[in-house]
Parts: C-alpha cells; sequence; structure tokens
C-alpha cells in the first residue's frame, strides 16, 4: 500500500466546509491533548520571528495559535475554511485585545495573496487533510519571502495508528470526520523538500505524536 493512502467516501469531498462548521463549537470548547507541545510549538515557533513580522496562518481554527502569535509579529492574518470557526477566532481576538490579527475565509486553494509577502507561513494541522498536499506546499512557497520560513505540525499516520485505516472510512460515512491523508514522516519532509523548501528541523515528543517541522526559502 502506498505511504499516502487518502480516506474518502464521497460525503462532502475533501475540505468540507459543512463539517468543519458543524463541529465548530465543541472544537473551540475542547482541550489541547498535550499541552506541553502546544507550548514547545509556540515558543519555537516565535523564536523564528522576525522584529515587525508578517505571518499567515493557513487552517487557523478557532484562531488560538494566531491570538498567542499576535505579540511577537506586527501582523498575523488567519485564514480557515469554516466561517464559524473564523467566528470565535474574532471573538479570541477581541478578547485578548489582539487588534492585529485579521481573518478571512479561504481554503490554501482559493486564498489570494501576493507573492513572497510573508516573513512565515503556518499549517498547523491541515496538510494531512489536503487532497493534494504538493500543489499547496507549491502555493505556499511562493507566498513565503526569500529566507522566510514555513512551519508546520502534521498528524503522520502512517507511522503509529495504521489501525485507523480500518475505522476511519466508517467516522467518515458517518460525517464524524474529515477526509484524512496516511502518511510517514520521511515522505512528509520529502514533500516539503520537494516544494523548494530546506527543512531545518523536525521534532516529535512522541512517536504518535504530529510532526513539527521548520523549513526555510532560501534566498
Amino acid at each position: 500500500m502506498d505511504a499516502a493512502m487518502t480516506v474518502e467516501n464521497g460525503k462532502g469531498g475533501w475540505l468540507d466546509q459543512g463539517f468543519w462548521d458543524r463541529i465548530a463549537e465543541g472544537y473551540a470548547k475542547r482541550r489541547i491533548g498535550d499541552e506541553a507541545a502546544y507550548e514547545e510549538k509556540l515558543r519555537r515557533t516565535q523564536a523564528l520571528l522576525p522584529v515587525e513580522a508578517q505571518v499567515l496562518e493557513l487552517g487557523c481554527g478557532t484562531g488560538m495559535t494566531a491570538v498567542r502569535h499576535a505579540p511577537f509579529a506586527a501582523r498575523v492574518h488567519a485564514t480557515d475554511l469554516s466561517e464559524k470557526m473564523l467566528e470565535h477566532g474574532r471573538a479570541r481576538a477581541a478578547e485578548a485585545g489582539a487588534r492585529n490579527v485579521t481573518f478571512e475565509r479561504a481554503s490554501v486553494e482559493t486564498l489570494e495573496t501576493a507573492p513572497a509577502a510573508w516573513d512565515a507561513v503556518l499549517a498547523m494541522s491541515l496538510l494531512h487533510l489536503l487532497e493534494d498536499p504538493d500543489a499547496a506546499l507549491r502555493r505556499i512557497h511562493g507566498w513565503v519571502k526569500p529566507g522566510g520560513v514555513f512551519v508546520s505540525s502534521t498528524v503522520c499516520l502512517a507511522d503509529s495508528h495504521g489501525w485507523l485505516r480500518a475505522v476511519l472510512p466508517v467516522m467518515r460515512w458517518l460525517g464524524k470526520a474529515p477526509p484524512v491523508r496516511f502518511e510517514r514522516q520521511e515522505a512528509l519532509v520529502g514533500r516539503i523538500e520537494a516544494a523548494g523548501f530546506e527543512v531545518e528541523r523536525v521534532w516529535r515528543p512522541t512517536r504518535k505524536a504530529a510532526a513539527f517541522v521548520v523549513a526555510r526559502r532560501p534566498g
């Protein structure tokens, strides 16, 4: 079986806005599974940001990470497919007084932004949900300034959760899960490098944890 396997049953297709809108309320209330790892990812990302950083976050969900990065950037532009998720994000930003965080409903495929406009592009818990991650990574590469960074956190299900191959199609059919890509860390890193990035660091606190990848656009 291929290292990258897609799970889909035709119900809504990839990047189903309706699915994410439906779960937005519960998603906003859900606790972080590994708070220590999450805080470490925040710290490592913030250490990469230059003064007056322009940051683009793709698939921002309910805006938690965008708001946490706001004090370390001149601007954080957070995008997501789900308007319901963005509503929570706007509320979080207002509550935190994060006036430098803006939100836009867009996917990686539909977002329109100037080339080489961003010091950092973030894709946290996103790449394994994309139907064509290679095309997405090529687009992202074009948005990062030369010398800028692409930071991602991606669940590599083929490394440690192979049993989900049998479960996820049923969950998808029931409307309880989105389409998911099964991939190994090695293949993920290869995709990022093939898009033109130089991978500087890969960090996984445990074998089952998501792969936190820091990559840089040469220049």
